[in-house]
């Protein structure tokens, strides 16, 4: 392998190509070109990045982990016929793997945007330019030449997909709605490989999964909704009380904001306290609810 290696470790792995009875235990070494599975040197399958039309990540329950490991499967096409191929490992080390799987397969990829292309109930007057994707942790990034349009995934309140005719071809369309200031908004990404929208699809549901899972049994009272609703709007910066916005006396503030912290949904930053991705969901969760 000429290109250098992004990830290398031991794992097992079973494809539809391979002919053994049995998962096999070998290298796996990911580059910007291909990943290979390799048990030895005369039996290794080499897989095109080009070539994979779908990625999945399997987590194993809490309560199975000591029997089973996490999964990554990759589809592939392979002289005309459609496989599949299995990595198996420990679940840090599969999360880890798929993370740089996705932005290997994805970042850089040309596309174009449209931000936005609703405010509110308005349909905005923008076009579909150019740009490049890139994945950051819990967000999406659309370089054009004018702008950087980055979207936090806990800004998100619906994924959408569909087919729209852009610059003379039908193209698959991803709609992200959104509300990184408080009013809704969507922003539209195309492709013209539905290839790789198929894979984009994977890595927001898969990221969007998680963080709504880390929400999953986490109870908010009112008291602590008015705080971070107070936070999202400015409130909680050098300078700015948040005794003097919430109709609270200043020790229940200090008490409620230990209690946010406990629960991971504020950090306290050298500017102020600030929102975790978490706390985001839960203020757009609030402020849809309160919009209706």
């Amino acid at each position: 392998m000429s290109e250098s290696i992004i990830a290398d470790f031991v794992a097992q792995f079973d494809s539809s190509v391979a002919t053994r009875a049995e998962p096999a235990k070998g290298r796996v070494l990911l580059s910007n070109k291909r990943l290979v599975l390799a048990v030895n040197s005369n039996d290794r399958l080499t897989i095109p990045l080009n070539s994979i039309t779908d990625v999945a990540v399997g987590h194993v329950p809490d309560e199975i982990q000591g029997f089973f490991e996490s999964t990554v499967s990759v589809a592939f096409d392979l002289n005309g016929r459609r496989h599949k191929a299995v990595v198996e490992a420990a679940d840090s080390t599969i999360q880890k793997f798929a993370t740089v799987l996705f932005k290997t397969v994805l970042n850089g990829t040309r596309m174009s945007v449209k931000h936005p292309a609703r405010v509110g109930g308005r349909v905005t007057d923008e076009s579909f330019v150019d740009c490049q994707l890139f994945l950051r942790p819990q967000s999406v990034r659309f370089k054009t030449e004018a702008e950087l349009v980055e979207i936090e995934l806990a800004t998100v309140t619906k994924f959408s997909q569909s087919n729209r005719e852009i610059n003379g071809g039908e193209q698959p369309v991803l709609e992200l709605q959104h509300m990184p200031s408080g009013e809704a908004m969507v922003t539209m990404a195309a492709m013209n490989t539905p290839r790789k929208m198929t894979i984009l699809g994977r890595y927001l549901r898969l990221e969007y999964t998680e963080l709504m899972n880390e929400l999953k049994n986490v109870e908010i009272s009112a008291d602590e909704k008015e705080l971070l609703t107070a936070i999202y709007s400015g409130g909680g910066q050098e300078g700015v009380s948040l005794a003097g916005i919430v109709d609270l006396d200043p020790s229940n503030v200090t008490m409620v904001l230990n209690r946010l912290e406990e629960k991971e949904l504020v950090i306290d930053t050298a500017s102020g306290t600030r929102l975790t991705p978490k706390g985001q969901i839960v203020v757009n969760r609030h402020l849809e609810e309160v919009n209706v």
